[in-house]
């Protein structure tokens, strides 16, 4: 199994209830939000999320007129330890992987970076061999959900 996940995006026109709509969508076709990120601009807002079902997200969206994309991330699982993801991001200068931007969340023990980056094989590899773990999809994508 693979060790990067889908990041759901939705590019957000800057007008009142866009982004209201996105969620509404996404809640009335029980696709979870597990982790999210907002960007703007003065034309445009930029959404990424962690969702449930990725795919099924993106599908329903469509359904709505509403253009996403999916895009392949990184899940860093980060301990609440003081410095832990400075020597995670320390381990990735070192392996000369760019991160182009980064968002977190807390899931239990532990808290998350979302990581995008120009070699996402190649960072989960620095990352594992540097003794950090990442989230497979079938954790990531239900982390905050009560089992």
């Amino acid at each position: 199994m693979g060790f990067t996940i889908q990041q759901l995006s939705v590019f957000l026109e800057n007008r009142e209830g866009r982004l209201d709509e996105v969620l509404a969508v996404l809640g009335n076709n029980d696709v979870n939000i597990v982790a999210l990120s907002l960007a703007d601009t003065s034309d445009y807002g930029m959404l990424r999320m962690i969702v449930s079902d990725p795919n099924k997200g993106r599908a329903v969206l469509k359904e709505n007129g509403i253009t996403a994309m999916l895009t392949d991330v990184v899940a860093l699982r980060v301990p609440h330890e003081t410095g832990s993801l400075s020597k995670a991001m320390h381990a990735i200068v070192d392996g000369e992987v760019n991160i182009e931007y980064m968002y977190a969340f807390a899931n239990g023990a532990d808290a998350s970076a979302v990581l995008k980056c120009d070699d996402p094989a190649r960072m989960v590899d620095i990352l594992r061999g540097s003794g950090f773990d990442v989230w497979e999809a079938s954790e990531a994508y239900v982390s905050n959900v009560k089992k």
